[in-house]
């Protein structure tokens, strides 16, 4: 009875909850005053909006920046895809587009114009008031995959050498312009970084205070230069909201911040995923045929050949085959138990290479756990699989009490086999990656599976043909 109130509750919820999307969409086609319009939209979300525009014409969306003042616009494509909001402000004019730039965070802006082409990029740049653009050709001088492409210079920055009343008048000042208030950073007269204190700390402190009394100068920091993954572990490990990022010579540039911590993570794990999934890259559902044949063609092509290779060994068995057909129905039994469990221990040791400081005795210490893994479950499946499929021979293919049980018996030693030996290949695989300095992550589960395959059979037609050919002289007769 509470589960049909609770459902009631939740249809009763589901059926009154707002469309804001279709909202906003009447809107921008009513035939409302600009200044009308833009009030009513002030009410949504900038979220909203931009789930909305995506379903706007061109010319709707025209109308919508011509109602909406910069700010409001920066405040919406911060919530936009990236790719999104580049083709939004093609869209714009180039003072319009200037001026949305301006609201925007400078690492927002910078990873959008990276979508622009370079002829608007720099005409629109070009537009940008003197600190603004500075913000955004120095996040733009950073490579992708450098951590300085994320970090944003909206925050406090104030000397070591002001009193306590002075570093209070900076706060208020560059409050007026920065969101990023919560921690202060200080730097010396070098701008180098010095420490950093909390806002709570200096509103607190009395004013014949040291301010280097505030100041923590053990606070974490990151170069600019260094790679997202080298970054990642190390910024995870702190709870910090924000983290100073430095150049060379140990000049403040500017701050990550935990949400561009959490968003370099989702990409990093998306990376991750699709090259586990056999892709050279992430898709998504507005890409072109063609980009996404070329994400998945090239490991396509190398399973191809691999997948060749394990049939051209199936026939090598053909002899086998031939003389005791019934082994046949059991093949995918072998094959799909050696893929799965080679593909958990792949899992688990992606996710163990993580930590850079591995010794090469836990990594040992890995391989021997993944291989006592994999023969502890092969001995219970395979145990279970001498039961049931001798069973399963016995009754429902009317053979022998003894040749169904040497059959199963044949399949339960060639699974115990073959999972050690997959348990092992998963881990062994992606260590020889991190060894060779490739990204382990390159060791995909269609990798791992066909490896695998290729084990199962030698593993399963070997025994088959040692045991039950040449030991037991077991035939289709």
């Amino acid at each position: 009875m509470t589960e049909e109130i609770t459902k009631k509750i939740e249809k009763e919820s589901a059926a009154v909850r707002p469309d804001y999307e279709s909202e906003i969409i009447q809107i921008i086609r009513g035939n409302d005053s600009p200044k009308a319009a833009q009030r009513r939209l002030e009410n949504y979300h900038g979220n909203d909006i931009a789930q909305a525009m995506e379903n706007l014409t061109v010319n709707e969306r025209k109308k919508l920046y011509r109602i909406c003042p910069a700010a409001m616009l920066g405040e919406v494509l911060e919530y936009a895809e990236e790719e999104d909001a580049a083709s939004y402000f093609k869209e714009l004019d180039v003072k319009k587009a200037s001026e949305v730039v301006s609201e925007l965070d400078s690492d927002t802006a910078a990873d959008i114009l990276r979508y622009v082409e370079k002829e608007r990029r720099a005409l629109i740049i070009e537009a940008l008031p003197p600190d603004v653009r500075r913000d955004v050709r120095l996040l733009a001088s950073f490579d992708e995959d450098e951590i300085g492409s994320k970090m944003t210079t909206d925050c406090i920055v104030i000397r070591e050498t002001l009193t306590v009343p002075e570093a209070m008048a900076e706060l208020v000042h560059q409050a007026e312009e920065n969101d990023n208030i919560a921690t202060i950073f200080v730097v010396d007269e070098d701008d180098e970084f010095y420490g950093a204190m909390e806002l709570r700390d200096l509103i607190t402190a009395k004013k014949t205070t040291s301010l280097d009394d505030l100041i923590l100068t053990s606070f974490p920091y990151v170069y600019a230069h260094e790679s997202i993954d080298d970054c990642l572990e190390e910024l995870k490990d702190y709870s910090e909201a924000f983290i100073p990022v430095l150049d060379n010579s140990n000049r403040f540039l500017g701050i990550i911040t935990a949400q561009s911590v959490i968003e370099v993570v989702d990409e990093e794990m998306g990376e991750d995923y699709a090259k586990l999934a056999g892709l050279t890259a992430e898709e998504d559902l507005k890409e072109p045929l063609l980009q996404s044949m070329k994400k998945r063609l090239p490991w396509l092509l190398a399973l191809l050949g691999l997948g060749i290779l394990v049939s051209s060994v199936v026939g090598v068995f053909e002899s086998v085959v031939s003389q005791l057909t019934m082994i046949m129905a059991f093949q995918s039994l072998i094959l799909d138990m050696a893929g799965n469990v080679g593909t958990q221990s792949l899992a688990v040791t992606i996710r163990v290479l993580m930590d850079e400081n591995l010794t090469f005795g836990q990594k040992m210490h890995l391989v021997v756990k993944e291989s006592r893994v994999g023969l502890f479950n092969g001995l219970l499946l395979g145990v279970i699989s001498v039961i049931f499929v001798g069973l399963y021979i016995t009754i429902f293919k009317g053979r022998e009490v003894w040749f169904a049980f040497a059959v199963s018996g044949c399949i339960g030693a060639s699974l115990v086999i073959a999972m050690v030996v997959s348990s092992t290949i998963g881990t062994l695989i992606p260590l020889f990656f991190k060894k060779i300095k490739v990204d382990p992550a390159v060791a995909s589960g269609p990798l791992i599976t066909t490896v695998n395959d290729l084990v199962a059979v030698v593993t399963y037609y070997g025994l088959s043909w040692l045991l039950l050919i040449n030991f037991l002289n077991l035939s289709n007769g």
